[in-house]
């Protein structure tokens, strides 16, 4: 690292990508990256072309002696990283319409790191990531493995239980989403503010919230009770709380929490949606498109700001951000999927959870929180109870844990429904399942 570091992003061609040469940029004085690499596959090439020369025109409009490489060898740019971040979706855009539509069809709520639609993505993204894992214990194992990819939750469950390569932390945007929005609707710098993060991964509480040191919940509570100015996200429906259960929750729930609290409201929205073929996924896939003509543009040298559209505002912050600390031995808080050790009380220490953390260059040690709150508490289980099993089922390519995943999952509304979307939901993404293959004639 004397001469600088070297960094490999595994979905390089992801729309995301010129978010995060952004966050190196800027951040160029505290962290002297040498190296690039830009890795995909060969279904992703076009892409991947598309958005290295974005990547190689912004460090030259920058004047940095970056050096941006990109290959379809994932072992070739492994060798010797420093840090290796990975934005895949396997299966690509495709899949996760399919994620989206065919839980719909069931009468379920159809998204891409909850319920049926996450399972899927989950056990599609797992084994490609336990590969990546071994490859980096032999090739790189000093290296930082850094997830961007969802379900973030259930993939650093599966990297911390069955992964090669123990240096492994999950990151997602949303606490720092929610720390920024916050900040703006209290009037104060983001600096002065702190919140206390615990649970799991798009399923993490804020359980108390300071400015300059004091306490503000009750007023942050006030704010998350009226509609107009709830956080919630790009990719969420922006409905709002009902002010007497925020007040009586007593803790700030995240965007992703509608799913499980506003359930038959969020399933009549995509009911609407899947009508008119206007799931999220289907405006994504518009917006990707859209987004690739813009980078295409050989004057542009900046990353568009139509990409915070597409729902990954602060994606460059909470990576960059992770990587600077780390290298910089910064000691500061940020919250990060780790292995729980002992900071949520009510989990297994094994496990991953999303907690605060203070970054050195030992990596993140969680905060302790001790007990969630018992309002909270048994949701929080339940989704760690479904994580878990779908990790083993990811790994063992059982279809019996698949289907015990996608029972206990509270947005699967039967097991009759269960099995026959499971069925159809194997059958359709089979080209990127093939732990499956054995059990796919033994239904």
């Amino acid at each position: 690292m004397e001469n600088g570091i070297k960094i490999v992003t595994i979905g390089g061609g992801s729309s995301y990508t010129p978010e995060f040469v952004e966050g190196l940029i800027k951040r160029y004085d505290e962290l002297h990256v040498r190296e690039l690499w830009l890795v995909d596959i060969e279904a992703g090439k076009e892409k991947l072309d598309i958005v290295g020369s974005l990547a190689r025109r912004m460090v030259k409009k920058a004047g940095l002696p970056m050096e941006i490489h990109l290959t379809l060898d994932r072992r070739e740019a492994l060798r010797g990283a420093d840090f290796v971040t990975t934005q895949m979706r396997v299966g690509q855009l495709k899949a996760r319409i399919q994620d989206e539509r065919l839980p719909i069809k069931y009468g379920m709520i159809g998204q891409e790191t909850n319920g049926a639609g996450g399972l899927f993505k989950g056990m599609r993204t797992i084994p490609v990531l336990l590969e990546i894992s071994e490859d980096m214990q032999e090739l790189c194992p000093d290296a930082w493995l850094i997830n961007f990819t969802n379900p973030a939750g259930m993939v650093t469950e599966a990297l911390l239980r069955y992964g090669s390569h123990p240096k492994v932390v999950g990151v997602c945007n949303l606490p720092i989403n929610t720390k920024m929005t916050l900040a703006r609707l209290l009037g104060v710098e983001v600096e002065r503010l702190e919140i206390d993060f615990a649970g799991l991964n798009h399923m993490v509480y804020g359980l108390d919230v300071r400015v300059d040191g004091e306490s503000v919940l009750d007023e942050v509570l006030d704010i998350m009770s009226d509609p107009e100015k709830q956080v919630s996200m790009k990719n969420i429906a922006p409905l709002p709380w009902e002010p007497g259960f925020i007040k009586s929750l007593g803790i700030i729930p995240c965007p992703y929490h509608r799913y499980f609290y506003k359930t038959g409201d969020i399933l009549e929205k995509q009911l609407e949606e899947f009508k008119t073929g206007t799931t999220r996924a289907e405006v994504v896939q518009q917006l990707e498109n859209e987004l690739f003509e813009l980078y295409k543009d050989e004057h542009l040298a900046v990353k568009p700001p139509q990409l915070e559209e597409r729902g990954g505002a602060y994606y460059s912050d909470a990576a960059c951000n992770l990587i600077s600390s780390i290298y910089n031995d910064r000691g500061d808080i940020q919250t990060l999927n780790v292995r729980n050790d002992g900071a949520l009380s009510d989990l297994p220490r094994e496990s991953a959870v999303e907690v605060n953390c203070v970054v050195t260059k030992a990596g993140p040690k969680p905060v302790p929180v001790g007990e969630l709150p018992v309002s909270v508490s048994g949701l929080v289980q339940q989704i760690k109870s479904f994580e878990r099993v779908a990790a083993e089922a990811s790994v063992t390519g059982s279809y019996e844990k698949a289907l015990l995943a996608m029972t206990i999952n509270p947005l699967v509304t039967s097991d009759v429904k269960a099995k026959q979307l499971l069925d159809e939901m194997l059958e359709a993404h089979k080209e990127y399942l093939p732990q499956f293959d054995g059990e796919l004639t033994h239904r």
